[in-house]
């Protein structure tokens, strides 16, 4: 149980080749975002999810472990869900709380920075709402999901 097969140091190097491929991969299709993640997101949930798979199964590749495990995941799934929508402290430990990117056309770059944003991806939301700077913004908020609500101000 607490042996491994090869050296941690080519646990490592692996993942990091692998890391490394994916995301060269994803970049090269020409997608900057998948839905709301951006490539290095998926990149992560990708291989996270093929590194936990046999910690997961504990070796058993039959089809009821399978379906035992799939079984669980979607049933904590609904409970969580449950879970957020009766209780407000836990919707907002589990989804966290909208943060102000920009009020009033004053950018707040400490929670910028908090948020791992960059400047383009806040721009980039800023233009898609109709607005041509910060200084045309009145409010700007990262949202729970990721997506970045944009209110222009009013002349």
């Amino acid at each position: 149980m607490w042996t491994v097969a090869i050296p941690i140091w080519e646990f490592v190097l692996r993942g990091a080749v692998v890391y490394i491929f994916l995301l060269v991969l994803l970049r090269l299709t020409g997608k900057r975002q998948i839905g709301q993640l951006a490539t290095f997101d998926l990149v992560l949930l990708l291989v996270l999810s093929n590194a936990v798979q046999n910690s997961m199964n504990g070796g058993d590749s039959s089809l009821i472990g399978g379906l035992v495990s799939a079984l669980t995941l979607v049933g904590l799934n609904f409970l969580v869900g449950l879970a957020t929508s009766r209780s407000k402290r836990i919707e907002t430990f589990i989804e966290g709380r909208p943060e102000v990117l920009v009020h009033n056309g004053r950018l707040y770059p400490d929670v910028l920075m908090h948020a791992q944003l960059t400047r383009h991806e806040l721009e980039t939301a800023i233009r898609a709402a109709g607005c041509d700077s910060i200084e045309d913004v009145h409010v700007a908020i990262l949202e729970n999901n990721g997506s970045i609500t944009v209110l222009p101000r009013h002349s």
